[in-house]
């Protein structure tokens, strides 16, 4: 979300006595700006379902992060409900996001359920197996610390040694 629109929006919810915001991003938001971060910022980063702010005033969440907007259309139709464009979340960068969404049109053709394959691959990451330096084990640089996720194995972190 663009800082200028946060601003007012946090601003609106103090008034109103406030402390959830939802915010209406669903999951093709979501592998835009996945892929946007990851070839135009150099990260792999999409946008989280809930966070606090930094101030700790507000819990922000995307209730519809994982519907596709397609969908959501189909019923705000169907139930009546009142389409508002909004152009302001890719305001700034709206040709790039566009080129996104055409590269996921386009990946479609060959995978029909690409979308849902991305999104899923949003909830299977596996830390190992990135590059992240910081995941590096300190004084050991051939083997990779894997932070402790929820799993059925052991408790505890687990090593994996990189072969060359």
């Amino acid at each position: 979300m663009l800082a200028a629109a946060a601003g007012i929006l946090y601003t609106a919810a103090e008034r109103l006595g406030c402390n959830k915001i939802a915010l209406g991003h669903h999951r093709d938001d979501s592998l835009e700006t996945l892929l946007l971060n990851l070839f135009y910022a150099g990260r792999l980063q999409a946008m989280p379902a809930g966070y606090t702010t930094d101030d700790g005033r507000f819990r922000v969440i995307r209730p519809l992060i994982e519907c596709a907007e397609a969908d959501i259309a189909a019923h705000a139709s169907e139930a009546g409900y009142p389409i508002l464009p909004c152009n302001l979340c890719g305001s700034q960068d709206n040709l790039r996001r566009d080129k996104m969404s055409a590269l996921i049109t386009q990946l479609e053709q060959d995978n029909p359920d690409v979308r849902s394959v991305m999104l899923s691959a949003l909830k299977n990451v596996a830390p190992s197996h990135l590059l992240d330096p910081r995941l590096l084990a300190r004084g050991e640089p051939d083997e990779v610390a894997v932070p402790d996720l929820p799993q059925p194995a052991k408790p505890g972190p687990r090593r994996l040694t990189v072969l060359p």
